[in-house]
């Protein structure tokens, strides 16, 4: 799944560390969702959406 975590994350100059801290999740989880080794679980979905302000859909794009 394409997402904009990255740019979203360098837009508030968090490193993925800070982005996990704030996500309550490892640096490892956000580096894999940021790559799409991994989608993330709806809670967390919900999580970023909460956190970066904005609807899911505008975060991920589920379209190959």
């Amino acid at each position: 799944m394409k997402n904009r975590l990255k740019v979203l994350r360098a837009m508030r100059d968090w490193s993925q560390a800070e982005l996990a801290m704030h996500l309550d999740v490892s640096r490892q989880a956000v580096n894999a969702i940021e790559t799409g080794k991994h989608d993330p679980s709806l809670p967390l979905a919900f999580k970023l959406a909460r956190l970066f302000e904005m609807p899911i859909e505008e975060i991920f794009d589920d379209q190959p």
